[in-house]
């Protein structure tokens, strides 16, 4: 019998040359305070779980392959048609459907960066070339370099991850009237901004906008995402899509969190509000940070000589860690390596946060 070759061997040479997204530590007991992968820190609505145990004696069955009542219920709350609108297992899922549909060998995607680093993962999978266009410090929006570049696909986030940065609906208007190609507005914290770029989509056939239930509905363990865009992008996409991509219960869930509307804006009160007290604290602390309009903040520390940089970032992360603080640290980028990325917890957590964070700054 033939012996078979390794299968690293067998891989196609594109997919042994990426290297895979690294999500944020994810610890299995509940020891941890955790502030590091942007979740939301308070429940989802009662009503998901009632919904969701109402859909258990179903499980035998598939769902809806479209998600039509959640398309449905997305529909209603955000003033679209049904078919501008598409639902993913998670919004990560919707941004996979979009590289599979733009971009492959002859036609590349491309994004700002540091920006969330699926996006080039993505493109690596579709064996795609990837542009980078480099942020300068203040991540102003460098609507002419996009404008040059010949991405087919372009993606950015607003609020950017992972600075908190956001955008006007001006500015986005201003490259869509210029840009030839899709531009993906990845709008995974919006309920958190001021502005939203949903009313565009009426005016530009080639704008995407992702969006995710995970943070400000509290559903990332249900895995819920979908996008706005022109019925033709959709219709593309849906070509692509798996046919059951989105779970019964998901889908269930999704439009209870959805149609709980009072419960949505007290949880996003709250993190706002508790956003505001972590920059205070760190004004008080004298730490550079962005003006967030997502659940996160983005700030450079300082230890307790007023030094900053990579290493005192380093030694902070390490710090707060071995006492069970998780928040997340991005070396990949000259422009991201001094500072921490701090996820909005509750009250009880952002106070043991920065108690911790003034033990480092006269011990460390």
């Amino acid at each position: 019998m033939a012996k078979c070759s390794k299968a690293y061997d067998l891989a196609l040479s594109h997919i042994r040359e990426i290297e895979g997204y690294v999500p944020g530590v994810q610890p299995q007991d509940g020891r941890w305070v955790k502030l590091n992968t942007n979740e939301n820190p308070y429940p989802p609505s009662p009503m998901v779980a009632m919904a969701i145990s109402a859909e258990l004696n179903n499980l035998s069955l598939y769902p809806n392959p479209e998600s039509m009542p959640l398309r449905n219920t997305i529909a209603a709350r955000f003033d679209l048609n049904v078919d501008q609108i598409i639902v993913g297992n998670g919004s990560d899922d919707i941004l996979n459907l979009l590289v599979r549909t733009f971009c492959d060998k002859n036609e590349s995607a491309g994004t700002i960066t540091p920006n969330y680093s699926l996006y080039p993962v993505l493109a690596g999978i579709q064996g795609g070339s990837f542009i980078t266009i480099p942020y300068d410090r203040e991540f102003t929006l460098p609507i002419e370099m996009i404008v040059e570049s010949p991405a087919n696909i372009f993606f950015l986030s607003s609020p950017h991850a992972p600075t908190g940065v956001a955008y006007t609906s001006k500015e986005i208007a201003d490259l869509l009237e210029r840009f030839s190609g899709i531009l993906v507005v990845d709008e995974a914290y919006a309920d958190f901004a001021k502005e939203t770029m949903v009313a565009l989509v009426n005016q530009y056939q080639n704008l995407v906008i992702t969006r995710s239930l995970s943070k400000s509905y509290s559903l990332a363990g249900l895995r819920v995402g979908f996008a706005f865009a022109a019925p033709e992008i959709i219709n593309l996409l849906d070509r692509v899509r798996d046919s059951y991509n989105v779970n019964r219960l998901s889908q269930a869930g999704a439009i209870a969190a959805l149609k709980d509307e009072s419960y949505y804006k007290e949880t996003i009160a709250k993190v706002i509000k508790t956003r505001e007290f972590c920059g205070q604290e760190l004004k008080k602390r004298d730490w550079f940070y962005y003006p967030s309009q997502a659940n996160f903040v983005f700030t450079e520390p300082l230890n307790g000589e007023k030094k900053s940089g990579p290493e005192v970032a380093e030694s902070l992360y390490e710090y707060l860690y071995v006492r069970n603080i998780l928040v997340r640290l991005l070396s990949s980028s000259p422009l991201t390596a001094g500072f921490i990325r701090i996820s909005i917890g509750d009250e009880k957590q952002m106070n043991i946060l920065f108690e911790t964070i003034d033990s480092w700054q006269k011990n460390a």
